[in-house]
């Protein structure tokens, strides 16, 4: 079977499940599928990076499409290209994974992810392809150099003219993507930067480092006397803040962050904010309290970015630190991101750390991710019963959450509670049902 499109793409091993040859069909694919005869590709710091590329820009070629090679540059600018020159797109990236992964996402012209019906059409192709034979012969790219200079000036002038100078600012590159750009933005804007996994050379991407280990930034901070830090993942469209503190800064505090921030400046459109079902219980109710309202989607930053577009609102984002402002991006940009918070930190003359802290309570939350012989048929409905249970001796003093992979046989279930105790045995007893039903 070919692989299959998940909510980000397609992403798998490199060179061993994501082939070349099966790079140079979804090239195919998608130069058949996205309309225009050139497509803008970027890629991140892996190893299999360039290979993979070349073939994916070999099948575009085969239907008469050039490439635009960004080079080395994070998914968000690949994005703000599309949308800048009306151009359809491709990111060679696995995002937080170990660099031995790699993946491709699509963007469609005018920097948006795929729908569902564009990620259909393509992916019929690949399976026809997969089971006739992928191509080994294909056509010599025309690729053409692009430059990432305007999408970086925008990212500047998001914060209309006001300096960072003064503020010494911890920056985690992951060894990825953000190494080409973050420190040039924050030093454009007057910072004092501490550059921190910004010397990618293959294998080091996400190792140890990045937005999924904010540990070497926390040391930094604290370490540097900092006013701030901030982490990215490996295509730097997912960020991890830190406090002056060491403390870590999740999304949902990021969120919370930035949405009041705008509401108080009024450029919160519709004063609401996209999140998705994993936002913590402590940060609706926050949102309540400051009279923000709430849109939820399923988990995937392309689910929040079409509530975003089908309501008109202008923020949103995952726990996991994707956060969209939709009025200056057509997706999550973990750099843009950092620029807006500490902005409105400076603006507010705060330290961000306290902020943080302020914004909102965050609830004992507890994941456990069950993994099963095979996809369990009718869960929800095989799981009703122990669920009203749990929620019944919860109350409003917490949640429960049980939803399947899309990619894996795993059930994630989870718990918020007022204590991580409750929180724990309440999730540990559906853990309990949900491994009675696979076996």
């Amino acid at each position: 079977m070919a692989l299959r499109f998940g909510t980000d793409g397609v992403r798998a091993e490199a060179l061993t499940q994501l082939t070349l040859d099966f790079a140079r069909a979804l090239g195919a694919a998608s130069a058949r599928t996205l309309d225009g005869d050139i497509l803008v590709v970027g890629r991140d710091t892996r190893e299999s990076g360039p290979a993979l590329q070349g073939a994916f820009a070999e099948g575009a070629a085969s239907e008469g499409v050039e490439i635009r090679d960004l080079g080395v540059v994070p998914t968000p600018a690949v994005a703000w290209i599309c949308k800048a020159d009306s151009l359809p797109g491709a990111m060679l990236s696995a995002s937080h994974n170990p660099w031995q992964d790699n993946g491709i996402k699509l963007f469609s012209a005018g920097g948006l992810k795929l729908s569902d019906a564009d990620q259909d059409v393509i992916q019929e192709q690949l399976d026809d392809a997969h089971a006739q034979g992928y191509p080994t012969a294909a056509t010599t790219p025309i690729v053409h150099s692009g430059s990432i200079d305007r999408y970086t000036e925008a990212v500047i002038s998001s914060v209309d003219g006001r300096s960072f100078h003064g503020s010494t600012i911890v920056l985690d590159s992951a060894n990825g993507s953000a190494s080409t750009t973050a420190k040039v933005i924050f030093e454009r804007l007057g910072a004092t930067v501490i550059s921190l996994a910004d010397a990618p050379n293959g294998q080091n991407i996400n190792a140890g480092v990045g937005s999924t280990h904010p540990e070497f930034l926390q040391a930094a901070v604290v370490e540097h006397g900092a006013a701030a830090g901030f982490a990215f993942d490996g295509d730097a469209d997912r960020i991890a803040a830190v406090g002056s503190d060491g403390e870590v800064i999740d999304g949902d505090r990021i969120i919370a962050m930035s949405a009041v921030d705008r509401r108080e400046r009024g450029v919160l459109a519709n004063d609401t904010v996209v999140i998705t079902v994993m936002a913590n219980l402590g940060f609706r109710r926050a949102m309540d309290s400051y009279g923000i309202a709430m849109v939820e989607t399923p988990v995937g930053d392309r689910y929040v970015l079409e509530a975003l577009d089908a309501g008109g609102h202008s923020l949103g984002g995952e726990q996991s630190g994707h956060v969209i402002h939709r009025d200056l991006a057509t997706t999550g940009d973990g750099v843009l991101t950092a620029v807006q918070l500490f902005d409105a930190v400076l603006r507010r003359g705060v330290d961000m750390g306290t902020w943080a802290t302020s914004v909102m309570d965050r609830l004992p939350q507890v994941l456990i991710n069950v993994r099963t012989a095979e996809k369990i048929s009718d869960l929800s409905q095989k799981l009703a019963s122990a669920v009203a249970a749990e929620e019944d001796a919860l109350g409003s003093g917490g949640r429960v959450l049980i939803r399947e992979s899309g990619t894996e046989p795993v059930v994630r279930v989870m718990v918020e509670a007022e204590t991580s105790k409750i929180a724990t045995a309440s999730a540990e007893r559906l853990v309990a049902v949900v491994e009675a039903l696979s076996e």
